[in-house]
């Protein structure tokens, strides 16, 4: 299959979806990155094998396709092995991905003044060596050639510096990583125009926030997974993100391959609003008139839940 649009960075490859099997049923979890990736993960697995302990890591239950750290081959022989229902991770956006009616895209939303400030934190987590060594081991055994990285960019200092250099970004969405507020909406938007025989659903983090009950029921009641009444309250507290935490050995993707500082870290505050105690009017003026530049009003509006000014 060719896809539509290519989408690479450092870390991952949209091409490596080029061969994958789906299987009806399939359930591919897509979103902009610091949007509720590995929380969605987390939801999934438990309500596809409705334990609340993972028997395996959730990136083990859930890998990243296109993440180019891990062999392609070693990936897709894990998912082929496996005879639950599939949730697979992706940061790609729709137009990048496979089209098939009889899979489940979940596209998740967060507001992107909160997605930018947790990047911050995110990307200082990193060890970015650790990530780029993998990538070079990965790439041996798939047998490919890498191309150069360009040079990173510079990080300005200070966390309101950033944050703007993040909202301010023009480099396109195909080659800037998942890195920044143009792809974060542009993501969010491939989806909103997702063609009417596709099954799509729409989550957004501060709905999980403030409901994350109603928000699992909903969700195994669109997949069509009945899950026993006994079984929710454990489900959903293994969902929050104290219990998370205290699981991070079982739940932080590469915590166990010493890709983070600090993998409890990973999880960062896990808090909506964040952005009020950096920005100022001034600030928020010029926010509001950035990504009413990059999205049509009705993504604005889903993805801030409150008016933007």
């Amino acid at each position: 299959m060719t896809l539509v649009r290519r989408y690479e960075g450092a870390l991952f490859d949209s091409s490596r979806w080029d061969g994958f099997a789906l299987r009806a049923g399939d359930i591919i979890i897509s979103t902009p990155p610091k949007c509720g990736t590995t929380w969605t993960q987390m939801i999934c697995a438990l309500v596809v094998l409705q334990e609340a302990e993972l028997p395996l890591p959730l990136d083990t239950l859930s890998p990243w396709l296109d993440m180019v750290t891990r062999a392609r081959g070693e990936v897709f022989a894990e998912l082929e092995a496996q005879t639950h229902r599939r949730f697979i991770k992706t940061h790609t956006p729709l137009d990048g991905l496979p089209h098939d009616p009889t899979v489940t895209y979940i596209c998740v939303g967060r507001d992107p003044r909160d997605v930018a400030l947790s990047m911050v934190r995110h990307l200082d987590n990193m060890d970015i060596l650790a990530f780029l060594a993998a990538r070079e081991r990965a790439a041996a055994i798939d047998g490919i050639e890498l191309r150069p990285l360009p040079p990173p960019s510079p990080r300005p200092d200070g966390v309101r510096h950033r944050f703007w250099q993040w909202v301010d970004d023009e480099t396109p969405s195909t080659h800037s990583g998942g890195v920044s507020l143009r792809f974060t909406v542009e993501h969010v938007q491939t989806f909103w125009e997702a063609d009417d025989d596709l099954d799509v659903v729409f989550l957004h983090y501060d709905d999980l926030k403030t409901d994350l009950m109603g928000q699992m029921r909903e969700l195994a009641a669109h997949l069509e997974i009945e899950v026993d009444e006994q079984r929710w309250s454990a489900l959903v507290q293994s969902a929050t993100f104290d219990s998370m935490r205290r699981m991070a050995d079982m739940t932080v993707p590469g915590g166990d391959r010493g890709q983070w500082l600090d993998a409890a870290a990973f999880f960062s505050r896990g808090t909506s609003g964040q952005w009020r105690d950096l920005l100022d009017e001034a600030d928020l003026a010029r926010y509001a008139a950035r990504v009413r530049a990059l999205a049509p009003p009705d993504v604005v509006e889903w993805l801030h839940r409150e008016p933007i000014g």
